[in-house]
């Protein structure tokens, strides 16, 4: 397990780990060239998922099962969440700092997303689904969130097109390292 009190540190410094399955599991610490970010008032949602939204179809929880949204997120034939990481962010989030953002229907976890907050800052680690638009719907609810309480960057790590529909884009290591220092200062 990571010392948790490196963890945050690493996060404040703008790197993240990532177990990687060809190395055992080995634990490695990543800071992109390029980083994956959601600009919260450029958020997007589409009309068809703001209506989904809108609707209440999912119950929205947050925490409501921590560690079981990410052991969802692992369940994938390659993931780089490792025994470790669960045990490590799941001492974070009981520590205050994890977070999940859960899509629930039925009495049973469908989809959402799991990551870090510090300061003004979350780090948004991983997201998954079991039913369509889960995840989407967790993502809305997040950014929500988000706003609501003033944060002020929403940390992806890296950009897929899963992200970019929302809004998301890189920006250079300097300029996320000024938004970072920003967000935690406040």
């Amino acid at each position: 397990m990571l010392d948790p009190a490196e963890l945050l540190y690493a996060y404040s410094q703008g790197y993240f780990p990532m177990a990687v399955p060809e190395d055992d599991n080995e634990i490695f610490w990543f800071k992109p060239d390029m980083r994956g970010i959601i600009p919260l008032p450029e958020f997007h949602i589409s009309k068809n998922l703001r209506r989904l939204y809108n609707k209440q179809y999912f119950e929205l929880r947050i925490n409501g099962d921590f560690e079981g949204t990410m052991r969802a997120c692992s369940e994938r034939d390659d993931t780089w969440i490792s025994e470790d990481i669960i045990a490590s962010y799941t001492k974070l989030h009981e520590m205050g700092y994890g977070f999940s953002f859960e899509a629930w229907r039925e009495g049973k976890l469908v989809g959402g997303l799991y990551g870090i907050s510090l300061g003004k800052a979350f780090f948004g680690e991983s997201m998954f689904h079991k039913e369509t638009d889960a995840s989407k719907i967790a993502l809305i609810f997040l950014v929500q969130f988000l706003k609501e309480n003033d944060f002020r960057l929403l940390d992806t790590q890296y950009i897929n097109d899963h992200l970019l529909q929302f809004g998301a884009k890189e920006v250079s290591n300097s300029e996320y390292e000024e938004m970072l220092a920003q967000a935690l200062e406040v």
